[in-house]
């Protein structure tokens, strides 16, 4: 078995016990340093990040345990193994609840030495590869992983900010392909939550009869087919965030056990009697509009008002074009590295066509359009006539869904979004024009050029 290399302080008075021990552990092919009091050893792990210190509890100037807590508090992530002349269980006990690793029994075998060197070499690598892998989640599911400079975008995030630290439900509303489960589990990792669970849930993926057991599991004999006892969702998600997407598609009868966990935190498995209390923040999502659900009698209006607390609107892409180029720098960068091209951008045709689409799929579908143009690359550069037929046939297809093309020119057609865009921008910031200008990423001077071409004045919007 190969074994694991480390950093070691070894502390004990007697020199013959501590220079034996430093022979063995560094033919062992262990760095190993030694000390002969408390005070020297404190000394030596405040200037070196040791992976482990091995120490006697007998020691001239204080004892091991004192060195234990102040290790505890000022060198976490340095483990410490306790040596005692006189073990018992009782002793033992202690160290290990005052954090030692492990507590040994002279005179210590060199194999059962090693053995606690290498477990506690072991844990510190697992420790150092999660907080790797939360490193990773945090820099794939944060909210910095999510790409907009829109000043729609802008107050989405604000909100996120203020809300991710809380206990408060989040209601994401915004069409298919936005982004809103990656704007759910960016708000559980910027949370107190991210070390706990984040259970996603496709409400409208699972028939009616399996969902209310997926969500809150059963018991056996609940059903036909229900064997054995299920553990259902908002348990998986206890002290993390449970995220139920399609919302809308859930029936009355699961409405009722939803609202019930929104008030009380509890709830009973299909086909169960014992009442399970439960830590879970919830986010919900919908393309639906819930309002006129609530209206038309297929969505709770209690349920409704106790899940709209905190509503985020996930702008759709053609409300935020002059995201396209971020967005596409993103992807590209992902998607060389997937297929081994190096794409280094899309020309500015290409993006002038990407601009004027009306990108009925959002975000997943521009993706789409990214990973094709890098797959089917055969230069550096992707042009207009690079892109799918769909997209460019589009643009100026009289078809098109989108209303305002029909009987206008190109110039026409898009003086009125970009009239929008500015107007909203503007009520946005207040109607400073500074703000506004930043948040539109132009100048002052072309933002007072526009508003002069489009007639657009604080007076005429709010006569």
């Amino acid at each position: 078995m190969k074994m694991n290399q480390g950093k070691l302080l070894l502390v004990d008075d007697d020199r013959h016990i501590l220079e034996a021990m430093a022979d063995y552990l560094r033919k062992s092919g262990h760095r190993t340093e030694t000390a002969s009091t408390c005070q020297d050893a404190m000394k030596r792990m405040s200037e070196y990040p040791f992976d482990a210190v091995v120490c006697d509890v007998n020691l001239p100037d204080r004892d091991g345990f004192q060195l234990l807590e102040w290790a505890t508090r000022n060198v976490p992530d340095t483990s410490v193994i306790l040596l005692t002349g006189y073990g018992t269980i009782e002793s033992a006990v202690e160290a290990i609840r005052m954090g030692a690793f492990d507590y040994l029994t002279k005179p210590v075998l060199e194999d059962e030495l090693q053995l606690a060197i290498q477990r506690s070499l072991g844990q510190k690598k697992i420790v150092e590869e999660n907080k790797q892998l939360k490193a990773q989640l945090d820099q794939k599911f944060g909210y910095q992983n999510i790409v907009g400079k829109d000043y729609k975008m802008s107050k989405m995030f604000d909100l996120m900010e203020s809300v991710a630290d809380t206990k408060t439900t989040v209601l994401i509303l915004g069409e298919n392909g936005t982004g809103k489960t990656m704007t759910a589990r960016a708000i559980h990792q910027m949370s107190t939550r991210r070390d706990k669970p984040f259970v996603e849930v496709a409400c409208g993926a699972l028939p009616d009869t399996l969902l209310e057991s997926e969500l809150f599991g059963h018991v056996a004999g609940a059903f036909t087919g229900a064997s054995h006892d299920k553990m259902g969702k908002f348990l998986q998600a206890d002290g993390g965030t449970i995220f139920l997407d399609e919302i809308a598609t859930a029936t009355p009868s699961l409405q009722v056990k939803l609202l019930r966990v929104l008030q009380d935190r509890e709830f009973e498995p299909v086909g169960g009697t014992k009442t399970y209390k439960v830590d879970a923040r919830l986010i919900l999502a919908t393309n639906e509009n819930l309002e006129q659900a609530v209206a038309e009698g297929r969505f709770r209006q209690d349920l409704y008002y106790r899940i709209n607390v905190i509503t985020l609107t996930q702008p759709p892409l053609r409300e935020r074009i002059g995201d396209i180029p971020l967005l596409i720098e993103r992807y590209l960068e992902d998607f060389n590295q997937q297929n081994g091209k190096k794409v280094d951008r899309f020309s500015d045709d290409a993006l002038s066509v990407l601009q004027r689409y009306n990108w009925p799929g959002n975000v997943r579908e521009l993706v789409n359009v990214v990973e094709r143009a890098v797959v089917l690359s055969r230069s550096n550069i992707v042009h207009a006539e690079d892109l799918p037929e769909a997209v460019r046939n589009a643009v100026f297809n009289p078809q098109s869904s989108d209303a305002h093309f029909y009987g206008a020119s190109l110039k026409t057609a898009l003086a009125n979004p970009e009239r929008q865009i500015i107007l909203e921008a503007l009520e946005s910031n207040g109607w400073n024009r500074q703000g506004t200008a930043e948040a539109l990423g132009v100048n002052r001077t072309t933002l007072y050029k526009k508003m002069k071409k489009y007639n657009i004045t604080f007076e005429n919007q709010h006569m």
